[in-house]
């Protein structure tokens, strides 16, 4: 894994960080949850292609 997915995970959370802060102080608390979700939503697709190549590591690794 490089340091780049990484680098983009953490900007993720600092901008829905920074998004969920103000919206809550702003009272609006429906739209702070949707940020939140729609954050992570967006980083576990980020993820879903590093987690297919452990899974065919796997596969190697063992022969299956």
């Amino acid at each position: 894994m490089n340091i780049e997915l990484i680098l983009k995970v953490a900007g993720v959370g600092v901008l829905v960080t920074v998004a969920y802060q103000v919206l809550m102080k702003s009272g609006r608390d429906e739209q702070a949850m949707l940020v939140s979700v729609a954050g992570i939503i967006i980083v576990l697709f980020m993820l879903v292609n590093e987690i297919g190549g452990l899974f065919e590591a796997v596969r190697n690794v063992f022969g299956l």
